[in-house]
């Protein structure tokens, strides 16, 4: 039977993060038409604002996740989703104030609260589930988060275009609130943790990841992967805007169609998992994203680069769901906040290099060239895997310890739902 009808808490849960992700989708469109529309910004700059909402990731990602292994997360939730609401609703009353410099620090605000949220969300997630229903609930937040994307980028679009682009962001600050007291509703209680702060805890983190070939491999293939995913995503709005002559209510409706791969993505990654999570992952991650490669057509046609888009959202979303799942297994409990922000750190580290990339390439070489690259470089990434342990594996191990390179781990001891 469902999780969303068994288990109060995660419905809870995943409604609060569901509404969440919405209210963000449609701050991804709002932002950079605030941006264009009304403070005339450069290609560089619209690649800067998207940086700054992920720099935090490099500066306070490490010590964030030694904090979060010695306390409890939800009340770190609340606190977070409180200041992300207030921060984005002091953008439609800025008035004068707002200028692109504004703007960029409302963003790095709002990311670091993003930093302390997801890795208090990833370290609670574990704790609220049973280990057998970690695969099913990942897999139902990553589908109900696509199709939150989809709503909230549609909507994103048609309320800048109707609402304007700084009203707009009110329902990402509304969406905050409501996840608050979804998160505040739940009865489950974390336990108290006693442990002391100690000075090595972050290197623990650190040599966790780098002493293990299959963490280490996953953790440099999504730094390569969202190096290439962001430089293209930070310019796709205005290529579509400036190169394709489309609409804000179009752009809007055009991304949040290419983002229903991840609604797809969230089930056939799960369902492929009983075939093996190893090849599952690879053709998530290696196979389905060569699609990206339409992408830079999408100034000739839009459907190009639907289905571009759709390809990477669906091979993305199937891939996260294999990993999260594998991740819940294979980390010892104590040691998981440490493991995710030191994956995050390497992983979110690149996005605003990312994102300056694809800027600094719009700015310099044209908008469709810098596509081409950075495009180019998303399924590239997938390399990274092919060059590993994974590809001569059937399934990723479930304990540290088992599964060595090169042969196949106990697919009995795989946790599918």
């Amino acid at each position: 039977m469902s999780l969303l009808r068994t288990h109060r808490d995660f419905r809870l849960f995943w409604i609060g993060e569901t509404i969440n992700r919405f209210g963000s989708a449609t701050s991804s469109v709002a932002l950079p038409l605030v941006a264009i529309s009304m403070l005339d910004a450069t290609t560089f700059e619209v690649g800067l604002l998207t940086a700054a909402a992920w720099a935090p990731w490099l500066l306070i990602g490490l010590p964030t996740g030694a904090w979060i292994d010695r306390v409890r997360r939800r009340p770190l939730m609340l606190a977070s989703s409180a200041v992300s609401g207030l921060l984005l609703a002091v953008v439609p009353l800025a008035g004068d104030l707002l200028t692109i410099e504004f703007l960029l620090v409302i963003a790095g605000l709002v990311g670091a609260a993003s930093v302390v949220f997801q890795t208090a969300y990833t370290a609670y997630l574990p704790t609220l589930l049973d280990p057998p229903d970690h695969a099913e609930g990942n897999a139902k937040l990553h589908g109900s988060a696509s199709a939150a994307q989809i709503a909230g980028l549609g909507c994103g679009g048609l309320l800048v275009q109707f609402a304007g682009a700084a009203n707009a962001l009110l329902v990402d600050a509304g969406s905050f609130l409501v996840a608050l007291g979804c998160l505040a509703a739940i009865r489950f209680r974390e336990r108290r943790t006693n442990a002391p702060r100690r000075a090595g805890a972050i290197r623990e983190g650190i040599r966790l990841v780098a002493h293990d070939v299959w963490l280490r491999t996953l953790t440099i293939f999504g730094a390569v992967s969202n190096l290439a995913l962001m430089g293209y995503q930070a310019i796709v709005v205005v290529f579509l805007v400036r190169e394709a002559g489309l609409t804000a209510g179009t752009v809007g409706a055009l991304i949040a169609a290419a983002s229903s791969g991840g609604v797809l993505g969230a089930l056939v990654g799960r369902k492929m998992m009983r075939f093996g999570t190893a090849r599952a992952l690879l053709l998530c991650e290696l196979g389905l994203p060569t699609l990206a490669l339409l992408i830079p057509l999408g100034g000739a046609s839009p459907w190009f680069y639907l289905v571009g888009a759709f390809g990477v959202s669906l091979g993305v979303v199937g891939g996260n769901v294999v990993k999260a799942t594998f991740l819940q297994s294979y980390c010892p409990p104590d040691l998981f906040g440490r493991l995710t922000a030191t994956n995050a750190f390497v992983n979110y580290g690149t996005i605003p290099l990312g994102a300056l990339l694809g800027g600094t390439l719009g700015q310099t070489l044209g908008l469709t060239p810098a596509l081409w690259i950075t495009t180019a470089g998303v399924p590239l990434a997938g390399l990274v895997l092919l060059a590993s342990p994974i590809r001569g594996c059937r399934d990723l191990p479930t304990h540290q310890g088992t599964g060595t390179p090169g042969t196949t781990a106990d697919s009995s001891r795989i946790r599918t739902a």
